[in-house]
């Protein structure tokens, strides 16, 4: 962050409005991207983004600058959009020991398609809220399926187990709406 960014953040931790307004206006595009990806009604985006922020300044005396500021503003955006989805009743599928089932590395998310990054956010799109959260979290955000299950407030094992299921739904999707890209 440069100097004038962490003079700004120094004052918006003073309660500045005008600074907060900056703030604001330098991490808003970036953060309704973000919120878009959970909320699927631009108006309800905009309404989660903005309570995000507000929850942000509320709580920038947290902020110890351990992240990069834009990285912790993040994971607070995500947090309120995953929020509103339970609020919304977004259900999570309990996984016991006789559904379990593991994920095995990286090599399983090989797909014999070239598509390109905003193919697979559409086609993740497709996807049931359960497997298509934790794929985003995922697969956008690059977290790790112990930092979904803290996020999405899930046990670890349904984390990777719908991450599993989500990436075979995922898989086969690609391979549906895009084979006529396959490589020779």
């Amino acid at each position: 962050m440069s100097q004038q960014h962490l003079g700004i953040l120094k004052k918006c931790k003073q309660g500045n409005r005008k600074a907060q307004m900056k703030l604001y206006d330098f991490y808003a595009d970036a953060m309704y991207v973000v919120t878009c990806r959970y909320i699927s009604n631009r108006e309800d985006a905009k309404d989660v983004m903005q309570e995000a922020f507000f929850k942000a300044f509320t709580r920038l005396s947290q902020y110890k600058g351990e992240v990069a500021f834009g990285a912790w503003l993040k994971r607070i955006v995500i947090n309120q959009c995953i929020d509103t989805l339970k609020k919304r009743s977004l259900v999570y599928e309990e996984m016991n020991d006789q559904t379990m089932a593991i994920i095995d590395d990286d090599a399983s998310w090989e797909i014999d398609i070239a598509v390109t990054k905003q193919e697979i956010i559409q086609a993740i799109e497709t996807l049931p809220n359960k497997y298509k959260y934790v794929l985003q979290l995922y697969l956008i955000e690059g977290y790790d399926p112990q930092e979904i299950s803290e996020i999405l407030e899930i046990p670890v094992r349904t984390s990777r187990t719908q991450l599993m299921r989500g990436k075979t739904k995922l898989k086969k999707i690609i391979h549906d709406l895009f084979k006529h890209k396959i490589s020779l």
